[in-house]
Formats: structure tokens, sequence, C-alpha cells
């Protein structure tokens, strides 16, 4: 990767084991269920998380939104925090397409709802209202920073759940990153809830595809929904081979990308025109925010950086920007960074 792109760890290339796997890759169909290499993929991920069966699918959004719509009918209504990529990223479907009501609460700082909050939105049996069904939680927290959310909030939120008689689901798409900033077995955050997706296409650098994991009852219910939303493959084993390599390689050096965004936040809190506190770094997210005495563009600042210096960040809105280390950002790349934000912002401020 000549480019360093720190925009997000979705643009993490495929290694070399996987290439490899990904050639080699035994297939078949996966809709008739026939693809030996998907089905190994699922029980490993099931395996992993504590589940009973699990289901491939092309994306995250697709995972999130076939659980919403396994766990809920239409007219039934699904919990969120108004900064969860569910609500904000992924076009409305658990709506449009699904029929669920959402039920906004805010996501405090930390990514967490307020209990108190959850219980109140909890509705009582009426048929003026719909019908409050599942929760659903985000770890770590892409919008509040990439948080790693603690168990003891996981399992509080279960013992609410459990008192009004809702199923929970995890948007885990980073959930090893969590797991590995816990300092903790994944199983003890998916424990908590009954069902969880996880992404293989960030952190852990395949190319595509994400997994949904949960009771067997569930899993055929998100099949029938993976087919109506456009998501049954055929020899997608080809894709499944380096989730397989992501999950046997890819986890435990999630560490050192954590500890490359710590590298990276230090280095912009001590640059002049940042306001960036390093200890709000948890996971691989940095976010930080050009002081308004700058006299510079936000816009103008991304440009830069990707032209004079082959480094690419993402904008949040604002002067707020997001970078993500990931497998192929190495601390030289974040020297190399840091490098060239300093020396534009010294150029603007000079």
């Amino acid at each position: 990767m000549n480019t360093i792109d720190l925009r997000s760890d979705t643009v993490s290339w495929p290694t070399p084991a996987m290439r490899e796997a990904m050639a080699n890759a035994e297939v078949g169909d996966d809709v008739w269920g026939d693809d030996p290499t998907v089905n190994r993929l699922e029980e490993m991920a099931a395996a992993m998380v504590g589940k009973e069966a699990a289901v491939f699918v092309p994306s995250g959004t697709m995972a999130n939104l076939a659980a919403a719509m396994a766990h809920c009918g239409r007219g039934d209504e699904l919990i969120l925090g108004n900064q969860a990529h569910s609500f904000r990223y992924e076009a409305g479907g658990v709506a449009v397409l699904g029929g669920i009501h959402p039920h906004v609460l805010p996501n405090r700082p930390d990514g967490t709802l307020a209990l108190d909050e959850i219980e109140a939105a909890v509705r009582p049996d009426n048929d003026h209202f719909p019908r409050s069904r599942a929760i659903l939680l985000e770890n770590t927290h892409n919008i509040c920073g990439g948080k790693a959310i603690p168990t003891s909030y996981m399992a509080a939120v279960r013992q609410l759940a459990d008192r009004h008689g809702l199923v929970v689901h995890l948007d885990g798409a980073r959930v090893f990153n969590a797991a590995v900033a816990l300092n903790c077995p994944v199983t003890e955050i998916t424990r908590h809830v009954d069902s969880v997706s996880f992404c293989l296409s960030k952190g852990l650098c395949a190319p595509v595809g994400s997994l949904l994991c949960g009771p067997a009852g569930f899993i055929r219910r998100a099949r029938r929904a993976r087919k109506v939303l456009g998501g049954g493959m055929r020899q997608a084993g080809i894709l499944a081979a380096a989730g397989i390599v992501a999950l046997e390689q890819m986890i435990d050096r999630l560490a050192e990308d954590h500890a490359n965004a710590r590298k990276l936040a230090r280095g912009l809190a001590d640059t002049t025109g940042v306001d960036l506190d390093p200890a709000a770094v948890e996971t691989n997210m940095v976010y930080f925010e050009l002081n308004e005495s700058v006299p510079l563009e936000p816009a103008t600042l991304i440009e830069r950086l990707d032209r004079e210096h082959n480094v690419k960040i993402g904008g949040r809105g604002g002067r707020l920007f997001r970078a993500v280390t990931h497998y192929w950002i190495t601390p030289g790349a974040v020297d190399t960074a840091l490098q060239g934000i300093q020396a534009i912002l010294e150029e603007a401020g000079s």
C-alpha cells in the first residue's frame, strides 16, 4: 500500500496469505448450503463468539438489517442510539426495508445509552404503540471515538432486556478491537447479547464480508432476510477463505493498530493547532479537531495532505477529522502522516 490511507480500516488490502487462500479455496454453492469453505467460516465464527450458528453476508449493513428483520416484525420497535451506525449510515434500511420503527436515544460520549432512558423507552402493551422488541448496541462505537464498551455495561443492558422480554443485538463490526482493548475474550462481550454481527473487511483485513451469529432459529430467519435483501451468494468460498485467515491470523495483532493509533494521537496532541485528548483514544480510531485559530479550511488540509504527502484522512464535518489505523499502517507511516500535518499547519500559521 503506497498511499498512507487513514480514512478507514475498510481500505485495508487482503494479506498475501489471504490471496493465496482465496486462489486455492474449495467452493460450492452457498445458497444451496454446499460451499465447504463458507460452512467452515460460519462454524468458526459462531464458535468464536459463543453462539450456536452464523451466516456469511456481503456487508455489515446487511448483517445488521438481517438481524433486525429476524428479531422484529413489521411495526415492531428497535431501541438504538442516535449515533449508531445502523441509524446514521445504513440508509434507513431498518425502516425502509424492514418496516421496523427506530426508537432513538442519545448516545453518551462513551458510546453507551443511559440505562434509565432505555428503560423509559420500553413501550407498554397498548394498541396505540409499536411493540418494543429489541435493543441495538454498538461495540466498538465508531462515532463516539472508537470506544470499547465495558462488559459491565453489556451485562447491565442484558439484565434490563431480560426484565422486559427484549432481545439484544450487537453491531460488533469491530468487536475484536473491543476485546483486545478490554483485554478480555470476545465471548465476555458477546455472551450478553442474543445476536452479534462482525466485519471481516475492517481491521481483520479481508476484502469483503461480515458474519451474523446467534441461535440456530434466529440464523434460519436471517438467511431468509439475506435472500430477500439480495445477499445470497454462490461460490462465496473464495471470499470466505480470506475470512478464515482473518480469524486465524489477524485478531491478536489488532493491538499493534491500537498502539499506532495512540502514537498518532500523542503526536497530534503535541501539534499546534490541533485539539485532541490522546487519553480518549482506546482502539484504532483517532478523532481530532482543527482549532478555530488555524486559518485553514478543513477541506484544504485533506487535499494538501493527499497531494503533497500521499496521506489520506477523513473529514467528519466542520473541523473534525478521523484517522483510522490498520494492518497496512506502520509506525513509520504514522510518522510520515504527522510530519505532513505539522508541515501544513506550520505553513498556515506562519
